[in-house]
């Protein structure tokens, strides 16, 4: 029953707001940022990001040039000890902890992407329960999408967000989600799936998952299913990204995010890199 959360960051440098300067170079002053939150079930998340990426036209745009991109928190893991790891490997490590997630390697990242920086990204292997070697590099991107199961546990990394979704699935549909991945993903079984299911994941979800909820700015029904909502999302990403906020908004600005002004038809689209 595991929930998560996505996350939506706008950056402080748009691309096409650098003019040709470093985008590292860059203070916060000089340009703005405002992050976005989605929580939602199982893989609800994935599928949401997934959604809003296509409709944002981003899906085929090279990553240097990408303006939207997403993170996940489950590459934010911690690193088992060698205990840990023979319990994760048998089904009972409760992966949907709190304390399961590397915080404060969570929030140096998304600051780090608030400020422009090029960031590297762990890669978290589920079979084998530990971070590989490689890393994913994402570049600066005026919009990051942040998915996890407990993406607002942390007040820290919550206030870092500008607005917060929760997508809300039935816990069927959870349940059956997180099967499927785990069978044809992580070369699981099905007793161990459901074991791990009853003993950690439905307990977390109502101890520190539900919990969270109450900071949701939006709730959103039936995960991907509910276009109304995605596009409703879409348009408040892209009115941003426009500088097309109305000034009724909080004085001009939403949680300290001040609209920047619409590019120019003789502004470059591209960002440096």
């Amino acid at each position: 029953m595991a929930a998560a959360v996505l996350a939506l960051l706008f950056t402080s440098c748009p691309r096409w707001c650098t003019h040709g300067r470093d985008v590292q170079s860059l203070r916060l002053s000089e340009a703005t940022w405002a992050p976005l939150g989605l929580r939602s079930a199982a893989r609800a998340q994935s599928s949401v990001c997934a959604k809003i990426v296509q409709l944002l036209g981003q899906n085929e745009v090279d990553y240097h040039q990408k303006q939207v991109v997403i993170l996940s928190q489950d590459s934010f893991y911690r690193v088992l000890t060698s205990e840990q790891k023979a319990k994760a490997l048998k089904g009972q490590f409760n992966f949907d902890h709190p304390d399961a997630f590397d915080n404060e390697l969570i929030f140096k990242t998304l600051k780090e992407i608030t400020e422009g920086k090029t960031v590297h990204i762990p890669v978290y292997d589920f079979v084998s329960h530990s971070r590989k070697e490689e890393t994913v590099t994402v570049y600066p991107a005026d919009v990051v999408l942040f998915e996890g199961i407990l993406a607002f546990y942390s007040q820290e990394v919550r206030d870092l967000f500008q607005m917060k979704l929760f997508v809300d699935t039935d816990a069927d549909t959870r349940l059956s989600r997180r099967v499927l991945r785990d069978i044809s993903e992580r070369g699981r079984d099905l007793e161990q799936i459901l074991s791990q299911y009853i003993t950690f994941v439905k307990p977390a979800f109502e101890e520190f998952c539900l919990p969270t909820k109450k900071y949701a700015d939006v709730i959103i029904p039936r995960g991907a299913d509910n276009l109304v909502a995605i596009n409703l999302i879409v348009q408040h990403i892209q009115d941003i990204l426009n500088g097309g906020l109305s000034k009724r908004q909080t004085g001009g600005c939403l949680n300290g995010y001040v609209p920047s002004r619409k590019r120019q038809t003789s502004e470059s689209s591209s960002r440096p890199h």
